[in-house]
């Protein structure tokens, strides 16, 4: 568990900071060919719900990715900000942003079927299939 201190960061130029409070030390994977498209590989990232603020939003470019959810990105340098569902409170922010960046582990990959075959994870870690993420939330 972490502290209810949040942790900060920003992107690659500054103009947007994110401050997330989170209440584990978990990393995730997504392999998804939209999150492949997006940042060239998978999306590593840290799940939050809520409790995420960003300064400089005037700097806060969002895409609507998906029927269900949209990605943030910086209007000055592009860095990648967020992932967010937009019906429930759910953020995935790249781990990169964060300053802190030590005592993480990597435990969850979803979207396995989707993960091309020319790279693969060291870790023993939790992998889920599209199909499989979609039923353990709910959605179709």
């Amino acid at each position: 568990m972490l502290s209810s201190k949040p942790l900060v960061g920003r992107c690659l130029c500054g103009a947007v900071s994110v401050s997330a409070t989170l209440s584990h030390r978990d990393v995730g994977a997504c392999h998804c060919a939209t999150c492949r498209r997006w940042g060239g590989g998978p999306l590593l990232a840290v799940e939050c719900e809520d409790q995420v603020t960003f300064s400089g939003e005037a700097q806060i470019g969002v895409y609507a990715s998906s029927d269900w959810a949209e990605r943030g990105f910086c209007k000055q340098c592009g860095t990648h900000l967020f992932y967010r569902l937009r019906e429930q409170p759910f953020y995935a922010i790249p781990i990169g942003l964060l300053d802190e960046q030590a005592g993480w582990q990597l435990n969850r990959e979803v979207f396995i079927d989707q993960k091309p075959a020319y790279y693969c994870f060291a870790q023993t870690t939790l992998q889920l299939t599209g199909e499989e993420l979609f039923a353990l939330h709910g959605a179709s």
